[in-house]
């Protein structure tokens, strides 16, 4: 079952939140999941609902939303405090939402929506118990050497990073050498041949949708074992 609602960030921007529930509507799992979009996109991208109903199937409480710059169908991205205000009232309305009961959350970002989650948990801003990055954005593209990781190093929760062997933002070598410098747990998931959205090319002949529940899965896994 999904819900749909809508929430002020501020006095000029309002956003819409999609919520899966579990079947029955009961959540089996005390552990929420919150979902970002990237720059590009927006919370109805395929793979953001695939995970998100595959979530909810398996008893977990996840919300996708909407920074507000997609909300009013612009293309650019939101000013940085902006994105960040969006982020941290999304999970505060989330935790005073009555018939939840749930105990801590985890945020799920595709790119940009990762990339801001983690900066605020690295500045103590946003109260989550883990994180999964959806292909982090960690250099601009063709530009390896510009890396986006000091504040990586001073994330103390568990992370999941999920790779694509062709990611033009994220050099596989460079960022299994921040990996190794990082003090708190982390797994890497990496997706051979996946691109910046860990979408396969054709000739690997691999359906979308089988690519989506092969992320879901992992991501569950890592969920009940961390």
């Amino acid at each position: 079952m999904n819900q749909k609602t809508f929430l002020s960030v501020n006095d000029k921007d309002l956003i819409s939140i999609a919520i899966s529930l579990p079947p029955g509507d009961t959540a089996r799992q005390k552990t929420g999941v919150i979902i970002a979009h990237g720059a590009g996109n927006d919370k109805d991208h395929p793979l953001l609902i695939a995970i998100a109903e595959g979530l909810a199937e398996a008893g977990y409480i996840t919300a996708r939303f909407n920074f507000p710059y997609k909300e009013k169908g612009h293309k650019a991205p939101d000013r940085q405090e902006i994105l960040e205000q969006t982020w941290i009232k999304v999970l505060e309305y989330l935790q005073g939402k009555d018939g939840f009961e749930l105990e801590s959350f985890v945020a799920v970002g595709k790119s940009l929506g990762g990339r801001v989650a983690s900066q605020l948990v690295a500045a103590g801003r946003l109260k989550v118990s883990g994180l999964v990055f959806l292909g982090y954005p960690l250099h601009p593209p063709g530009h390896p050497e510009q890396l986006r990781d000091a504040h990586l190093y001073r994330i103390s929760i568990p992370m999941l990073f999920f790779a694509g062997t062709r990611d033009s933002l994220c050099d596989m070598s460079q960022l299994k050498m921040v990996l190794k410098r990082i003090s708190s747990p982390w797994d890497l998931s990496i997706i051979e041949g996946g691109n910046h959205s860990l979408a396969l090319p054709a000739s690997a002949g691999v359906s979308p949708e089988k690519i989506y529940a092969n992320l879901t899965t992992r991501i569950i896994r890592w969920l009940k074992t961390r």
